[in-house]
């Protein structure tokens, strides 16, 4: 079976890892910003979306990590969502560490006064990205490494490959509270009915259940996203909407055969205590987040 403790170099240049597991399943990993860009099931069928239009260390779809700030919930700029801005975790190398198991890798990333150009605060995120038959699981650890309180948000964005969007249904949502970004943010209650689509959805979701399913009547699949201590939840297509579709990476077309979930902590930001608050009894607060994709049958 092959080994995970080495990087190699697509026809991109990009630095990427394979995972494997006995089932079948398979996934690929870049280094920058830990990006995950293909999981297969025990099948060979590409789970992941991932978009023509970009190229180079910013290809869009996958699962991608956003932190410390999604979009503009905080004092930066927008860091996530623009194609362009070098903030984002896509334009940076995380440091690889051998798990032994060529089913999972753990990636590092730490900030020092060095980077204070691009990171405003000093923390340490770790990830690990591991394969089970037909399930991915991804859990994150942040820690504060400073002597004085952040606040960040967080999200991890999944974007799921679908038959014909118009053939999707989102299940777990209903008579769940939401933040509709197409009309200044104002909070609506969902209907007690599954969710289908038809145009534009652009909703952030407030205290989510733990598992939600999107299911695939032309594929007759059905995905299940089950998170642990994450909040919030993001629902996206963008339909028709090419300039919006445009301005984010993806291409006029791409909206038919994608769907955008993403999990986080996304309304409102996270206190992240310093050193002094726990008067050297802790040394440091840390977040752990896990999220597991997978495949029902």
């Amino acid at each position: 079976m092959p080994r995970n403790d080495y990087a190699f170099n697509d026809y991109k240049s990009l630095p990427r890892v394979l995972l494997f597991e006995p089932g079948g399943s398979s996934a690929e990993v870049l280094l920058y910003g830990g990006k995950v860009v293909s999981w297969k099931n025990s099948r060979g069928e590409e789970l992941l979306f991932m978009s023509k239009n970009a190229g180079g260390r910013s290809p869009k779809g996958g699962i991608s990590l956003c932190f410390p700030q999604v979009g503009n919930t905080g004092t930066m700029k927008e860091i996530c969502w623009s194609k362009k801005n070098a903030k984002s975790f896509d334009n940076i190398p995380l440091r690889m560490t051998p798990t032994g198991n060529p089913s999972s890798v753990d990636l590092t990333l730490k900030t020092t006064a060095n980077d204070s150009n691009t990171w405003s605060r000093s923390f340490e995120l770790r990830l690990r990205v591991s394969l089970g038959p037909d399930k991915m699981t991804i859990i994150s650890h942040i820690k504060n490494t400073e002597t004085t309180s952040f606040s960040f948000t967080f999200a991890l964005q999944n974007y799921l490959s679908v038959s014909d969007m118009s053939e999707v249904r989102v299940e777990g949502l209903e008579t769940l509270d939401f933040l509709d970004n197409l009309q200044q943010g104002k909070r609506f209650t969902e209907q007690p009915d599954a969710i289908t689509f038809d145009g534009e959805v652009d909703r952030v979701y407030t205290r989510t259940p733990d598992n939600i399913a999107i299911i695939d009547h032309n594929k007759k699949r059905t995905i299940v996203i089950r998170n642990e201590g994450l909040p919030d939840a993001g629902l996206w297509t963008p339909w028709d909407n090419a300039t919006k579709a445009s301005r984010l990476g993806f291409g006029d077309n791409d909206y038919k055969n994608m769907l955008s979930w993403s999990i986080g902590s996304q309304n409102c930001g996270i206190l992240c205590q310093s050193v002094s608050v726990y008067q050297g009894v802790c040394k440091s607060q840390t977040f752990n987040y896990a999220t597991s994709i997978f495949i029902a049958l």
